[in-house]
């Protein structure tokens, strides 16, 4: 039992992080329909940027960690000026594929800067962090995650609930073409959910570099997980991605805890199509239905 309650808390902290960088997928999506190939690329260059931060830069943990959230999010912004904004308009397969270009260019200048080899962070986090409830031991990074996957879930609910910004994509993300009509500036929403994306993406980035370690490899292949957990969810549901990041995290634990630590990156796909055989817009995505 007690082993349960540990890998049950290690798969709730790991995806809470799964569900928020879906959650920045998401909203790329619903707000222009544009399918991120980059994801996992800005997740590794938020990583990278607090690295270097914190040990070349010797800037303190918590400003070194705002510093890198709003990096994160200009760098979001940029990629949405320059490459984005001019194919509005364009066959949405030029998109995609500029975002594939995207990740090969991102991947390759982190490459060059920072090389392939494993980095860690200095250990940062207190110890008085961590709980221990018998033979449960929850390390601070995991209690970390938690809070501040929670933070950002509420934040993130009060901006799109109450926010004059928040309320403007939801609009756009419903109807453009209305929302086009009664003023709202879509491609500042456009910049916005770019912007927004990669700052919970650089967010993530930085717990599972503290969890895991950082790698380029490693962390652009976490892009590919945001996948499996957003079609799960839902591809336009908000909600849905960070229950279906839930889900893998939960998935990946246990296969790895119970079953064997190879098979962690297989089950959630196997999972994932026996749902969309019964579901096959995920779990909390809309039914589409044409009429001829």
């Amino acid at each position: 039992m007690e082993f349960f309650i540990q890998l049950l808390v290690n798969g709730i902290s790991i995806g809470f992080l799964y569900g928020l960088a879906a959650m920045g997928f998401v909203m790329i999506f619903k707000s222009s329909s544009v399918l991120n190939f980059a994801h996992g690329e800005l997740l590794a260059a938020g990583a990278f940027i607090f690295l270097t931060l914190v040990t070349w830069a010797k800037v303190p943990v918590f400003f070194a960690f705002l510093v890198t959230l709003a990096g994160s999010f200009i760098l979001g912004f940029i990629v949405e000026r320059l490459f984005l904004r001019p194919l509005i308009g364009e066959p949405l397969i030029y998109v995609i594929m500029l975002t594939v270009g995207l990740a090969s260019i991102f991947k390759g200048l982190m490459l060059l800067i920072w090389g392939g080899n494993l980095y860690i962070y200095p250990d940062f986090l207190p110890s008085n962090l961590s709980i221990q409830w018998g033979n449960i031991h929850i390390p601070p990074v995991y209690v970390v995650a938690i809070i501040i996957g929670l933070f950002f879930l509420t934040l993130f609910g009060l901006f799109f609930k109450y926010s004059s910004q928040g309320i403007y994509m939801r609009s756009v993300a419903d109807n453009q073409t209305a929302s086009l009509s009664l003023g709202v500036n879509v491609r500042r929403v456009f910049a916005l959910s770019w912007a927004i994306a990669a700052l919970v993406a650089g967010m993530s980035g930085i717990v599972l570099g503290i969890i895991n370690g950082i790698n380029v490899h490693d962390l652009s292949s976490v892009g590919l997980k945001v996948f499996p957990v957003v079609i799960l969810g839902g591809l336009d549901s908000i909600g849905g991605a960070i229950i279906g990041g839930l889900i893998i995290g939960l998935l990946e634990t246990f296969t790895g805890g119970y079953l064997d630590p190879s098979l962690r990156d297989v089950i959630p796909y196997i999972a994932l199509v026996f749902i969309l055989m019964v579901k096959p817009y995920g779990l909390f995505g809309l039914v589409e239905i044409e009429r001829v």
